[in-house]
């Protein structure tokens, strides 16, 4: 069954135009997502077809009002569920949550601007908000993108061999093994000669062996929040002299 996504944006060209670019749009094209982009600047009831407006209180910037949003999703024919706001308070989003957006028919996606949406939009009409990180942009065209791409590549179909998503950094919770190709040699610098043996078993070793190393060095939280170092990962590391200073070379 194909993903339906819908992205509700001031800026729909921005968001159409990339869904057809690369990996996205060769999914599209073999069914394996569509997309419904709605622009809810199209649901204004003011000759000036105003979004946005001054907040309650006092402060600084413009508020996105909720009239609009909200007449956009009740008009919207079939639109996926859940629905899904991009805000900075949102729950932190990363692999596990992308593989749960993957296995949905369908999901919406808020995208908010200036200083974000009118309060009733989200407790009115959103299931859940979802942040890319601490940082801020000026509006959520790039981190609904950000979200699609990650969701879509997932679902089976979307990549040349579905297996490259399974071998993909934090698939399992660790960053992924280094990569190389042709030639063997760059200025100076070879390939590992086990990615030549021809010993399959051993080089699937050695990669895990490279994603625990890279996991612990740059980023141990993960390695924390797999429970620690399993023994297994331990005799890995050792049968790689990887254990006792895992910044060593394979």
């Amino acid at each position: 069954m194909s993903l339906r996504v819908d992205v509700l944006t001031l800026f729909p060209d921005a968001v159409a135009h990339y869904a057809t670019t690369s990996i996205l749009g060769r999914a599209s094209e073999r069914g394996v997502w569509q997309l419904h982009v709605h622009d809810f600047r199209e649901a204004t009831d003011d000759p000036h077809r105003s979004v946005d407006d001054t907040p309650f209180g006092g402060g600084a910037g413009m508020v996105l009002r909720a009239e609009p949003i909200l007449r956009t999703l009740d008009a919207a024919p079939g639109l996926a569920r859940p629905v899904i706001a991009l805000t900075p308070s949102g729950r932190r989003f990363d692999q596990a949550l992308a593989r749960e957006l993957a296995a949905l028919d369908g999901f919406t996606l808020l995208c908010g601007r200036y200083e974000g949406f009118d309060q009733r939009v989200l407790d009115l009409a959103v299931d859940m908000e979802i942040s890319l990180g601490d940082f801020v942009l000026a509006g959520g065209e790039l981190a609904a993108l950000c979200v699609i791409e990650a969701v879509v590549r997932l679902r089976p179909g979307a990549l040349g061999n579905d297996e490259s998503s399974v071998e993909e950094s934090f698939s399992d919770g660790l960053l992924e093994y280094p990569h190389f190709t042709k030639p063997a040699v760059v200025r100076g610098l070879e390939v590992p000669e086990i990615l030549r043996s021809g010993d399959h078993a051993r080089i699937a070793r050695w990669r895990h062996a490279q994603a625990l190393r890279a996991t612990i060095e740059r980023r141990p939280d993960l390695i924390e929040a797999r429970g620690g170092l399993s023994e297994q990962d331990r005799k890995i590391l050792e049968e790689f002299d990887l254990l006792e200073d895992p910044r060593r070379s394979g």
